[in-house]
């Protein structure tokens, strides 16, 4: 009982530092490969590096039907992530990370469309957390990069349609449904780079394939068995806790080890953000 309770803290931890260390990841990997390039050739390597894990442990292959649920799920999440890369050749990894603390909030709005509108608690966090994306969007980085801005609310969009719909989709089983979506969205991100022209003219300097190797191996395959195994063991509201860190652990790093500025209507903001993403999962917690 006990080494289960460490287990769960220690997959609690990972899931607090890797996925908030994966927007300066993003960002020092930029350096050396374009974004669509980059985050296909992320989510396809790590996709089929854990496919082929998964099978060799005895999970059965998705079937037709998972793969197409797989390649819808996978097309969203992974696209979103994307527009992440996009994103952070104009905005810091630390802005980039507070905009994306946003997405529970558009997650509880797209739950209407599948039959479940916010109760009155529910609409107030809405309103608090859309207030700081507001005053998000109207500072001084946001608002010198509009096309930041609109790459990071597709971004949020992309993400929260996703996982709402993932739960009426046919999908595979534990972490095979991690892989599949990962080889599938990674394979459309690559589509897309090809069509837009995007090229490695020559490889990369040590310093962004270390990220990209980072971003592959644990803010991927790591930071999603993690997941995985907490989504098994303890309670949602527990598993999803780190849409509340992974902002702090962001700005942290992006300011010590890229110099980013942290402003103070951005930090506002985040206060904002996350006290309306909390609100919104306190109204939910009876259910």
């Amino acid at each position: 009982m006990k080494s289960d309770r460490l287990r769960v803290w220690l997959a609690l931890a990972a899931l607090y530092v890797i996925w908030g260390s994966t927007y300066i990841g993003i960002r020092i990997a930029l350096e050396g490969f374009p974004p669509l390039l980059m985050a296909g050739m992320r989510f396809v390597i790590a996709g089929a590096t854990l496919y082929f894990v998964v099978r060799a442990r005895g999970a059965e292959h998705p079937t037709p039907r998972q793969w197409g649920g797989s390649l819808l799920v996978g097309t969203l999440l992974v696209c979103a992530n994307g527009c992440v890369s996009i994103a952070e050749q104009w905005v810091s990894s630390g802005v980039a990370a507070v905009a994306i603390a946003s997405v529970p909030l558009w997650a509880a709005l797209f739950a209407g469309l599948f039959g479940r509108w916010p109760s009155r608690g529910e609409w107030v966090g809405l309103a608090v957390g859309i207030c700081g994306v507001f005053i998000l969007q109207s500072a001084g980085e946001m608002r010198a990069s509009p096309q930041g801005a609109l790459v990071l609310t597709i971004s949020c969009v992309s993400w929260a349609l996703g996982s709402m719909w993932s739960r009426r989709l046919p999908l595979p089983q534990g972490l095979m449904a991690s892989a599949a979506q990962m080889l599938a969205g990674g394979a459309v991100l690559l589509a897309a780079a090809l069509v837009h022209g995007e090229r490695l003219d020559a490889l990369p300097s040590p310093r962004p394939l270390l990220a990209f190797a980072y971003l592959v191996l644990i803010g991927s395959i790591v930071a999603y068995s993690a997941y995985a195994f907490l989504l098994q063991r303890v309670r949602p509201a527990l598993a999803t806790s780190y849409a509340y860190v992974n902002p702090v652990i962001a700005l942290a790093l992006g300011a010590a080890l890229a110099g980013e500025a942290i402003a103070p209507r951005s930090l506002g903001a985040l206060g904002l953000i996350l006290g309306g993403v909390a609100m919104v999962a306190l109204s939910r917690a009876p259910a």
